[in-house]
């Protein structure tokens, strides 16, 4: 087909999500390059991101294009070969398995801690703040970190374990504030340099350590923003080990962006897999609570999923402005990988495809009703 006719093609898709090539609205997609027409149309997703990484089309407000997309359902209209190849691997292959997991610590987060520290808030939060009665990033991840304290109804000298324990963030709280015992546990080498130095001094021990070698008991057990990465080939097996390691009675936080529908691969996600979270994955509410029958018990379930539109938007506004503090060690590509990154997963909360969900479950009986903090 000629340019002129794939330009008509991509048009006509575009339509249902009132986005007009070259247009002049905020959302409207300006393109720089007709090539950017046969790899959309041959690779879908996977085609549309690379080709902004390569500098083939820009939009003035990348969350606002990608909720219009998502919100009409035109992700889905174009597949290619890729998402068939995408869904059989993961069918066919555990791409959880633990020497598969290294992958996406060495991906992304061992990109740099420089990055990070110039994109997160102070204490180096990597999972939706809670904005109910915050004004800053700062102050709204320190209320998220207050309320999973509160919903696992910290004590002073309970031990806790932290599952993707990132650099530190909620080890250095709890222990701080709540005068708790933590263990974090990650499997990024960057990652657990810095949360060391952070946690100095208090009662918290970082391990370079995969979860499923963790054989120890704890009070309290909880997980922000690594279940994604777990796999549904791994969702019993990670259950298991969980149960394994919680005290009798104890209670399990689980904090995890979700979806509405259950899948057996990301093939759907193609780029954000390649290029940002390497094999991830989100569950479904029916997938975790298969995966929990017959170990825990469910005693809460919050969704605040509006609340990570805002958090990714406070993220992107600190890479950019401080680009210029880091720019020396990344590329113009990766500058525009990071803001498709951020600005994509923006679009897909707030066009309702992704839901960021707290569960609390407990080992065993509880003595009294749970009353989850809010």
């Amino acid at each position: 087909m000629s340019n002129a006719s794939l330009e008509v093609k991509f048009q006509e898709l575009l339509n249902s999500a009132d986005i007009k090539i070259n247009g002049k609205r905020d959302w409207d997609i300006q393109v720089h390059s007709p090539e950017l027409y046969r790899r959309v149309l041959t690779k879908g997703s996977l085609g549309l991101g690379e080709a902004y990484m390569d500098g083939l089309w820009d939009c003035k407000r990348l969350d606002e294009f990608f909720a219009r997309i998502l919100k009409s359902n035109l992700n889905e209209k174009i597949i290619g070969f890729n998402f068939i190849l995408a869904s059989l691997k993961a069918r066919l292959f555990n791409l959880q398995s633990k020497n598969r997991a290294k992958k996406v610590a060495k991906r992304h987060y061992d990109a740099g801690n420089d990055l990070f520290q110039n994109m997160l808030d102070k204490r180096m939060v990597y999972t939706c703040g809670y904005w109910k009665d915050a004004k800053s990033l700062d102050k709204a991840q320190e209320a998220k970190l207050d309320l999973v304290c509160k919903k696992m109804g910290l004590k002073k000298g309970m031990k806790v374990l932290d599952i993707g324990c990132g650099w530190g963030s909620f080890a250095k709280f709890a222990a701080e504030k709540y005068k708790v015992k933590v263990v974090g546990v990650t499997i990024s080498k960057e990652q657990v340099a810095l949360a060391k130095k952070m946690c100095k001094g208090l009662d918290v021990e970082i391990r370079l350590q995969d979860y499923r070698d963790v054989n120890e008991k704890f009070d309290r057990i909880v997980s922000l923003g690594m279940f994604e990465h777990v796999g549904y080939k791994n969702y019993r097996s990670y259950m298991k080990a969980v149960y394994r390691c919680l005290n009798h009675g104890g209670l399990f936080l689980l904090h995890t962006i979700a979806r509405d529908t259950s899948v057996k691969s990301s093939a759907d996600l193609l780029w954000l897999s390649k290029y940002i979270f390497p094999n991830s994955m989100l569950p479904s509410a029916k997938q975790i609570t298969t995966a929990a029958e017959g170990l825990f018990t469910l005693q809460d379930w919050q969704n605040f999923d509006k609340y990570y539109d805002k958090t990714l938007m406070v993220w992107h506004s600190n890479f950019i402005k401080n680009w210029n503090k880091i720019k020396k060690d990344y590329d113009e590509r990766f500058y525009r990988m990071w803001t498709y990154y951020l600005l994509s997963c923006v679009g897909a909360f707030r066009a309702g495809t992704m839901n960021l969900w707290q569960i609390v479950f407990s080992k065993g009986s509880l003595k009294d009703v749970y009353f989850g903090a809010r």
